[in-house]
């Protein structure tokens, strides 16, 4: 695998998650990711894809369809089931225009076959990175109240104050506050913010609401955004 030197000023706050069980093909990517400037997280299986992909977040996904474990199309088809909006390039041996169609189908934003000439798979890589840093850009801000939730940054203020989030208070928040007023189940926040494989219990949801409330309410209480829907779960009102 060629190494290509060229920066480009990639934004080092970028993950890029490689799955791919080829170890050199895996290796060399990463490498070449890596001297662009971006961290980089590799998995060798779909297991490992799969929960790197969830736990993670990552800015894109390069990824391969035939893995030991889940396939590709499977993590794919799990990402878009739960409305993970992550960018997917697919590598696949398979050329052949319907598995590029099942591919694109599945919910993948490009599909490379092997074997690739690597500045085009660079290249790709870019684009797709480059369109998703401007869907942010184009609403990088969510507003609850005097609460102001950065995207970009995952930074929060609270009446212009910084409020310091665990990762996955951030997440869980950012969840609740991209769609106002619709309630979530516990159970379908645990699947959304902890991933498919969390051995946990809908306590830990709880246990995240009122910690949120007692970073971001006036009166943790009687909050007035992060509420309660009997029998169903949780929501933000603004």
């Amino acid at each position: 695998m060629m190494v290509d030197r060229t920066s480009n000023g990639a934004r080092r706050d970028e993950t890029i998650l490689i799955v791919e069980d080829d170890r050199s093909l895996r290796e060399g990517l990463a490498m070449n990711f890596q001297l662009r400037g971006y961290r980089v997280l590799t998995a060798a299986d779909g297991d490992e894809g799969m929960r790197a992909a969830f736990d993670e977040r990552p800015s894109l996904i390069i990824l391969d369809i035939s893995l030991p474990g889940p396939s590709g199309l499977e993590i794919l088809s799990e990402l878009r089931a739960r409305a993970e909006r992550v960018p997917v390039l697919i590598l696949s041996a398979r050329d052949t225009t319907d598995n590029k169609i099942e591919g694109l189908e599945t919910g993948a934003d490009d599909y490379l076959s092997k074997p690739f000439e690597l500045p085009e798979l660079l290249a790709r890589a870019e684009v797709m990175l480059r369109r998703q840093r401007a869907l942010v850009q184009q609403q990088p801000r969510l507003l609850v109240g005097d609460i102001e939730i950065d995207q970009s940054t995952r930074r929060v203020t609270r009446a212009g104050e910084p409020v310091v989030l665990s990762a996955k208070e951030f997440d869980l928040l950012q969840l609740l506050a991209r769609s106002p007023g619709k309630p979530f189940t516990r159970e379908s926040i645990l699947d959304q913010v902890w991933g498919w494989d969390f051995s946990g219990t809908t306590r830990t949801v709880n246990n995240f609401i009122l910690s949120l409330r007692h970073k971001l309410e006036a009166d943790p209480a009687s909050p007035r955004h992060i509420l309660t829907v009997r029998q169903v779960g949780y929501k933000i009102e603004p």
